[in-house]
């Protein structure tokens, strides 16, 4: 927090009197309550030890009276001055999360064959978490827990996070504007465990076989196509040279018979009739050769040939997408912000997996503690900060986030971010409880500075602080010169000055009291 106006630090002006200066100073305590009673505590322990060691003289052995008081003095200090909040901060990782695989669609026992981290060790994309009945749990950055496998045709939020994880990777899933689990994706999923050390998921059982089916049925429907093809182009082509030379012949010979006849036996009036219409059906089936074919049975034939091979393909293609790789649910294990650390591990080798796998949280420490709501309104994310170190040094940090109680008396909570540690300073630290101070407000350097009560106004309402040339065990007897002072920061019941009128200088004996 900032320091007072002048104004308000200083006290109305006074006529010297002690009358005058107890009603100034009560009038000043009486409008700044809060900041008096933090410098009355100071200035109380601060007089007790002046007058205990300082300025208190024990009475002579052999004298009947004590000596007269003197003045109450303070020494002007001079060095950095800042106000600060302080709090007590808990270290730890942050965002500690309890891992489950869900195992149900193991074949068997949920057997941990392998990968078991350490703790402390640190978990990133890609990495395999742990092994399970041979199988990998993969890592992928990611909020929502995997919950069903995910195949081609499927579609929704599930399959767009895993199209942007494996993007964050470096691999192509496809689209994520596009919530479908295709082929693409199903490519995703070789090129994914290739890169985790592992193959991909075996197909569903009997999927290979169902293709080789389909293979088979689209070929036998490739064959009937092809016969129907070859029966209408033939019916197409019209009769041959053979056929039309045999019509023809068949139309002579029958007119050959007829004239034979009419010349020999020209009454026999039905074996006539019968040569006639032998003669007549020739030249009908001769011109029935030059008609266009009709071919409407053969391209009916084709056509449901044609149909029936198209819908073995499609058989063909969904055989195919059947057989293309997976994303098992407990093959894959989304974190948030990666990398993770592992606090602990409950899974064991050898054993079956049941219930929580391991704990993990952030790989950086955090800080967390809590303020009062009114010291809260000072901070702000951003903010410097410094905490103890076991060795007793002090160590950087930045305020990351101030987040409100529950209610307006409720303490808020403070989170922050250490500066980066050593390994030697992490392992000390952790699960530590820290002082954590944060400077609300402090001075350009090195300043001058005088305790509150040291301060007095002048007629004008200027601020300044009386100085003592001689020994303030004089009392009245000494030697004094008022030095008008611009104030600046106040922080723990000091005030920065800076002299405008007069000299002032480090270990000035300033009074505070007579």
């Amino acid at each position: 927090m900032t320091g007072p106006d002048v104004e308000d630090l200083d006290p109305p002006a006074t006529t010297g009197t002690r009358a005058s200066r107890w009603s100034a100073w009560l009038s000043l305590l009486h409008r700044n309550r809060p900041l008096w009673g933090t410098a009355a505590v100071a200035v109380v322990a601060l007089v007790a030890g002046l007058l205990t060691g300082r300025f208190l003289v024990a009475p002579d052995a052999t004298s009947d009276e004590a000596p007269a008081p003197g003045l109450v003095t303070v020494p002007v200090a001079f060095g950095a001055l800042s106000n600060d909040v302080t709090i007590r901060g808990e270290v730890g990782y942050a965002d500690s999360v309890e891992v489950t695989i869900d195992t149900s669609a193991v074949p068997g026992p949920a057997v941990v064959t392998g990968q078991v981290p350490e703790v402390g060790s640190e978990l990133d994309a890609v990495e395999v978490a742990l092994e399970i009945a041979g199988r990998p749990v993969v890592v992928l950055p990611g909020e929502l827990p995997a919950y069903r496998t995910l195949r081609v045709g499927v579609s929704g939020p599930d399959v767009v996070q895993f199209k942007e994880a494996v993007r964050a990777v470096g691999l192509d899933a496809g689209d994520p504007g596009n919530d479908v689990f295709d082929q693409t994706a199903a490519a995703a999923v070789t090129a994914l465990y290739a890169q985790a050390g592992y193959p991909p998921p075996a197909p569903e059982e009997g999927s290979e076989d169902g293709v080789l089916a389909a293979q088979d049925a689209v070929r036998g429907a490739e064959q009937a196509v092809a016969a129907a093809q070859a029966e209408l182009t033939s019916a197409r082509s019209g009769p041959s040279a053979v056929d039309v030379r045999e019509a023809d012949n068949a139309v002579a010979s029958a007119r050959r018979a007829l004239d034979a006849a009419l010349a020999a036996t020209p009454d026999d009036a039905v074996t006539i009739g019968d040569l006639r219409d032998t003669l007549a059906l020739a030249q009908l089936r001769r011109q029935a050769l030059d008609a266009p074919p009709d071919t409407t049975a053969q391209r009916a034939s084709l056509s449901a040939a044609e149909d029936q091979l198209a819908l073995a393909r499609e058989e063909l293609g969904r055989a195919r997408e059947a057989a293309l790789p997976a994303l098992p649910a407990g093959e894959v294990l989304y974190l948030t912000q990666l990398p993770r650390r592992v606090d602990a591990v409950e899974a064991r080798r050898g054993a079956v997996l049941q219930g929580t796998a391991m704990t993990v949280s952030g790989a950086t420490l955090s800080l967390s503690g809590t303020v009062a709501a009114a010291d809260a309104r000072l901070l702000s994310p951003g903010m410097t900060a410094a905490f103890d170190l076991p060795d007793g040094t002090e160590h950087p940090a930045t305020v990351t986030e101030v987040t409100p109680g529950e209610g307006e008396e409720a303490r808020w909570t403070v989170q922050l971010e250490p500066a980066p540690l050593t390994p030697e300073q992490v392992a000390e630290l952790q699960g530590a409880n820290v002082r954590v101070g944060i400077p609300v407000g402090a001075t350009d350097g090195d300043v001058l500075s005088v305790p509150l009560a040291a301060l007095s106004a002048g007629p004008g309402g200027e601020a300044r602080v009386e100085v003592v040339e001689g020994d303030p065990r004089d009392g009245a007897r000494v030697e004094t010169r008022t030095v008008v002072v611009e104030t600046g920061l106040a922080a723990d019941g000091a005030v920065e000055v800076r002299p405008v009128e007069g000299d002032l200088e480090e270990d000035d004996l300033v009074v505070v009291g007579r």
